[in-house]
């Protein structure tokens, strides 16, 4: 009888280590007294979690197989009792070095911290919301604002504050050419209008030849009366859009000046979009969540190694 041949057996796959990090909505550490759920799948699409366990911890490390396939792009999951669920995929992971992903859970009923947007503070900061002078007008009209659409309060500094870490070749900000805001109709709780330099149309399609932005066909389909905008590609979620209605013109100041409207959506390529945000919304009557765009915005800035600091923070 010929000797048997030995099994070979299929090599164990390296390691990757992933640390899970969780902040709660003031952009601090989780430290509410309750066990986090961390479910874990790999890429194989699987319904089978890889890992799930339940700590009451707001950091945990993970050995997790890396496969060097499409298998290590891995999607986690954090939630809590009372607490809004919150994930990320994909989650590419390396046998070469660790990874780490910092995610944000929200409270199940959440609510807006103004503290540090007081009308003397932000009309520093965003001037163009105080450009018929401080006065007690301005001032009332602000405070009205955060007390009776504090949505549309949040949403505006949500935008703003993305506007703001969005640099040009000149290191300007498309903060830098708003002029006024039109307060009249632009306080809704996923966008804003206001006049703006017309310069800025030129700059940011410079910007998409960049791969900066890139431009929307068709604007007035989603933006009625819209006739330029290009959407910011750095993120996977959350980048900010800059839409042009060049119909609507104002001197200011002795410049020529066009209605600039500014939104954030959820996501970044225009199918999903469209079915996952715009038809939703269109049969709810619902809006884009600030919350949402909030917790959307800082996840994937701290993906991109940044951070995302508007000056109010959400709390139960």
């Amino acid at each position: 009888m010929p000797p048997r041949k030995a099994v070979r057996k299929a090599p164990l796959a390296d390691q990757s280590f992933l640390t899970v990090n969780v902040f709660d909505g003031t952009r601090q550490p989780f430290s509410a007294n309750v066990n986090i759920l961390y479910t874990i799948f790999d890429g194989s699409g699987s319904s089978d979690p890889v890992a799930s366990p339940e700590k009451k911890t707001s950091s945990i490390t993970f050995n997790l197989p890396f496969h060097n396939n499409l298998d290590d792009n891995y999607r986690v999951i954090v939630s809590a009792k009372n607490w809004q669920q919150a994930g990320y995929t994909p989650v590419k992971l390396s046998a070469q070095a660790p990874t780490t992903l910092d995610l944000m859970l929200l409270p199940k009923h959440p609510g807006f911290n103004f503290v540090q947007a007081s009308w003397d503070a932000i009309k520093l900061v965003l001037p163009f919301l105080a450009s018929d002078g401080d006065n007690p007008t301005g001032r009332d009209r602000y405070n009205n604002l955060m007390e009776d659409k504090p949505k549309a309060l949040a949403s505006l500094l949500n935008i703003t504050s993305s506007m703001a870490q969005i640099k040009f070749s000149d290191g300007s900000t498309p903060l830098d050419y708003l002029k006024v805001l039109k307060w009249d109709e632009s306080l809704a709780q996923d966008r804003f209008f206001a006049y703006c330099d017309a310069k800025l149309i030129g700059i940011v399609r410079d910007a998409a030849k960049r791969h900066q932005f890139a431009e929307e066909s068709n604007p007035s389909a989603f933006h009625p009366g819209a006739t330029a905008s290009w959407k910011q590609t750095m993120f996977d979620e959350a980048n900010v859009q800059l839409t042009f209605h060049e119909g609507d013109t104002r001197t200011i100041g002795g410049v020529a000046c066009v209605v600039i409207e500014p939104d954030i959506d959820y996501y970044k390529d225009p199918i999903s979009h469209t079915l996952l945000e715009v038809i939703p919304n269109a049969f709810t009557g619902g809006l884009t969540e600030p919350e949402m765009v909030y917790v959307l915005r800082w996840i994937v800035g701290r993906r991109a190694g940044g951070d995302f600091n508007p000056p109010y923070t959400i709390v139960s």
